[in-house]
């Protein structure tokens, strides 16, 4: 199997991953004080929202890599 195949089917999954859920979350953990042997740290949770037209545009272009034919040299 080809890089560009694999590309093409890595972009289709992460589009339709991306369009199924909508959005991802992580934790930032910052460290706002530290004093001796104290330190204070604070974690946020945040969400990032996936547009919709990032995921279907993903599976646009997986599906063009994955089935436009190529020119063999």
């Amino acid at each position: 199997m080809s890089a560009v195949r694999i590309a093409a089917i890595v972009l289709i999954v992460a589009g339709i991953v991306g369009l199924i859920y909508g959005k991802f979350g992580y934790t930032k953990e910052t460290h706002e004080a530290k004093l001796g042997s104290l330190e204070l740290s604070v974690q946020e949770k945040r969400n990032v929202n996936v547009p919709v037209w990032a995921g279907v545009g993903a599976i646009v272009v997986g599906g063009a890599l994955l089935f436009v034919p190529r020119k063999k040299s």
